[in-house]
């Protein structure tokens, strides 16, 4: 019935429901995680628990109680004990603004690698605690390169290691012909690629200092992004795109500090700014560029994690397949015959092939006179003699796969009951995936496929 309403221009209202969604759902999920990530962390810009240190323990007190007139919670005010130290503070990243009274003339210690924006905010409000009696004076202990006025730029370079890491890793599903080891090494010899050719654009246009260790960290970043988007990728199936673009841009972009600087945020962003790899690489860049890599070990172990993390989930779903691909191999070979005994091919479960799984060898589908695919269907692969490799049976779409197969010349018959069976001889070469797709009649009494190109097999 429902054939017939396709067949007759009309679909039935479920059909057209499911269509619409399946179309809608990811264009929804990047609106929604735009509207509540982009907008709510970059729409307002101000200070929320900005560290900040101040030369004097009574001074300390007079500055925090004229901060939080200002803005309730916008700032943490810590007590040093002179000038060098508020200035040395700021160095070390242990505070983004140092202030002292330094004979009657306040000073104000800022960083302008941490954002140009966070550096205004605090000479706004530093301005305002020193009042109109002495002008405030402002040093910057962190300028940025010429042209990087900003301070902005590790962003752009952040996000080209960023976004075309996880793009890397949806590309390389689809090479089937390579291994778990070759897309390993194949991660491995782009993350290095990129991060070597992105330092030196950087450093030729001016843009960066010339720090190898960008380099390093580049690679991290790279390597963090491509690993973790293969290892979520069996287990997030055809939702990869939603949850990858979530992770690596929605979630990322907005809270690296760099378009706005993360004490800026509110604190919700701030906390997704302390774990995600783009704000790590970020604060790790701007620490080997300007603070002569003073509060890098973090960020790089963050980094480090999120590699780990990745690596264990391609461990985890290659255990997980190894086992599904023994427990569903359907014919074992007769223990009689010698050249059967080694187990290399293997029936593998049906599905959509992912990083670190086994590389079908031969794959196809079987299916009727009328194209509808007949599941339960018998497929076995025969050597160049003539000698069974291996079976397997299709399953609800009528599909299978074999993996472990030798190179050279190979029969392939399928046979299903009350169907007349069909072979065919294909040649595997080494690192190709061979497509053998049937077609079962109906047998009708004394009928013989004879077609060309197919090995012939008897009723």
């Amino acid at each position: 019935m429902e054939r017939d309403t396709v067949e007759n221009g009309t679909r039935p209202r479920g059909a057209v429901a499911k269509a619409l969604a399946e179309a809608a759902w990811f264009p929804a999920v990047l609106f929604l995680g735009v509207i509540f990530f982009f907008a709510p962390a970059l729409h307002a810009p101000g200070p929320h628990h900005v560290k900040v240190v101040v030369a004097g323990g009574a001074e300390a007190h007079r500055v925090e109680a004229k901060l939080r007139a200002q803005t309730a919670g916008g700032f943490d005010v810590t007590a040093v004990t002179d000038r060098q130290r508020a200035r040395q503070a700021v160095l070390d990243r242990d505070a983004f603004a140092g202030y002292a009274v330094d004979g009657g003339h306040p000073v104000l210690y800022v960083a302008k690698a941490n954002g140009a924006s966070l550096e205004q905010t605090m000479i706004t409000s530093f301005s305002k605690v020193a009042g109109t009696a002495q002008p405030l004076t402002v040093r910057d202990v962190a300028p940025t390169t010429v042209k990087d006025p900003m301070g902005s730029t590790v962003l752009y370079f952040g996000i080209a290691w960023n976004i075309p890491a996880y793009i890397l890793a949806t590309t390389l599903l689809r090479a089937v012909t390579l291994n778990r080891r070759r897309k390993l090494l194949a991660l491995t010899v782009v993350a290095a690629v990129f991060s070597t050719v992105g330092y030196a654009v950087g450093v030729g246009l001016g843009y960066l200092n010339p720090e190898p260790s960008v380099m390093a960290v580049a690679f991290l970043l790279t390597t963090a992004v491509a690993t973790t988007a293969s290892g979520l990728a069996p287990f997030t199936g055809r939702f990869l795109p939603a949850v990858g673009m979530t992770l690596f841009i929605v979630m990322s972009i907005p809270t690296s500090g760099g378009a706005v600087p993360a004490p800026l945020l509110p604190e919700f962003y701030q906390d997704v700014h302390a774990v995600m790899p783009l704000a790590n690489a970020i604060d790790a860049l701007r620490g080997i560029l300007y603070f002569g890599g003073a509060g890098v070990l973090k960020p790089v172990l963050v980094l480090c994690g999120w590699i780990a993390g990745g690596a264990a989930l391609l461990a985890l779903d290659a255990g997980r397949h190894k086992r599904a691909a023994l427990a569903e191999a359907v014919t074992e070979p007769p223990a009689d015959d010698p050249a059967l005994e080694t187990p290399v091919p293997t029936a593998l479960p049906v599905h959509r092939h992912h990083f670190g799984e086994p590389v079908p060898a031969l794959a196809g589908t079987v299916r009727d006179v009328d194209q509808e695919p007949v599941r339960g269907a018998v497929v076995v692969v025969l050597d160049s003699r003539g000698r069974q490799l291996v079976s397997t049976v299709t399953d609800e779409q009528g599909r299978y796969a074999v993996a472990g197969l030798p190179e050279g010349h190979l029969g392939i018959v399928a046979s299903a009951p009350g169907r007349h069976p069909l072979a065919f001889r294909k040649l595997l070469r080494a690192g190709e995936t061979v497509d053998a797709h049937f077609t079962l009649r109906g047998r009708d009494a004394g009928a013989v496929d004879k077609e060309p190109g197919r090995l012939t097999v008897s009723g």
